[in-house]
């Protein structure tokens, strides 16, 4: 009923908002490491194999690692930085979760009248739309979030505010400008539905465990919902490792006055220039904050679906 979906809304809202807080610095770190102006490490490699068996000094590049990012950070730019794009993300968190929850509920509904119900394909055709129209129109506010963490200015240097970095992004680049990486977000789609089609089979497989069980209780227990929070940390974790690359093309494509154009081209320089490698860079911090994150939220709505006495779908 709408009274209920307002109410989850509203938990939600609330839940993504001290998430939002508590793991800013984990996501400014993150996008400065899948940034190009990332300072790479120079080291000397040896490579033995010459007919002598001398070795040969050749020069690489080896990418910082996250405790050397944030020490930098702290060091150029102050503990303030590690909250970099916090206002916009605040901004954008309720309506965010509101739009898909609404959207994934909705077009659930819609979908198990189409397919066999609470089928595979009905938790990746559900996920994938609430994915899509959630990017569409949130793109421009998660523009200015990504601009603001790579701004990189050092102590007492003034730095722009979310509504001073939105007008410089319209006066240089138009309404165009907004939504920069939006390609990416749609090809980062396949990793909600990855991530919502391993959570939902776990999810049944938990219940059929349980309902085979003899003596069971009906009403779920602690264990119950600890059981679907671990199910979605594991659809979570296995889904943003798949998919990861996407996130590395959508900051490279936000990035102000760069040579990244379109998806494919930026797939193809950074594959180029930069080796697959770089595809993953800031992929720890982005476990650690999305993992804890999306198991505590799936979970909650488990638990509001079933204190509201609906079914779960």
């Amino acid at each position: 009923c709408p009274q209920a979906l307002l109410t989850r809304t509203h938990i939600f809202a609330c839940g993504g908002t001290v998430g939002a807080i508590m793991t800013c610095p984990l996501e400014v770190l993150k996008t400065r490491l899948q940034s190009s102006g990332l300072t790479l490490r120079p080291v000397f490699q040896v490579q033995l194999g010459t007919f002598n068996g001398a070795g040969i000094i050749r020069p690489g590049l080896v990418t910082p690692g996250l405790l050397q990012v944030l020490r930098s950070i702290l060091e150029k730019e102050g503990p303030k930085s590690l909250f970099r794009g916090l206002g916009p993300n605040l901004v954008g968190v309720a309506p965010s979760r509101a739009i898909y929850f609404a959207a994934y509920s909705k077009s659930k509904e819609t979908f198990n009248g189409i397919f066999v119900p609470n089928s595979g394909i009905v938790h990746m055709s559900s996920a994938g739309f609430a994915a899509f129209v959630t990017n569409s129109l949130m793109n421009p506010i998660w523009m200015v979030k990504t601009r603001m963490q790579l701004e990189r200015k050092a102590h007492g240097e003034k730095k722009m505010n979310a509504l001073q970095c939105a007008r410089y992004v319209y006066k240089t680049e138009g309404m165009r400008g907004f939504y920069r990486g939006l390609t990416a977000s749609y090809a980062g789609i396949s990793e909600t539905m990855i991530c919502f089609l391993i959570y939902e089979t776990l999810k049944k497989y938990l219940a059929q465990s349980r309902f085979t069980t003899p003596d069971t209780d009906t009403e779920k227990g602690a264990s119950d919902f600890l059981g679907l929070m671990v199910a979605a940390a594991f659809a979570k974790g296995c889904a943003s490792c798949i998919a990861y690359p996407h996130e590395v093309i959508r900051t490279r494509l936000r990035e102000e006055g760069s040579k990244y154009k379109y998806f494919f081209q930026t797939a193809r320089l950074v594959a180029v220039e930069e080796g697959y490698a770089a595809f993953y860079r800031g992929l720890i911090p982005q476990l650690i904050r999305q993992i804890p994150n999306t198991a505590i939220v799936l979970s909650t709505y488990e638990l509001i679906v079933h204190l509201l006495g609906e079914p779960s779908k």
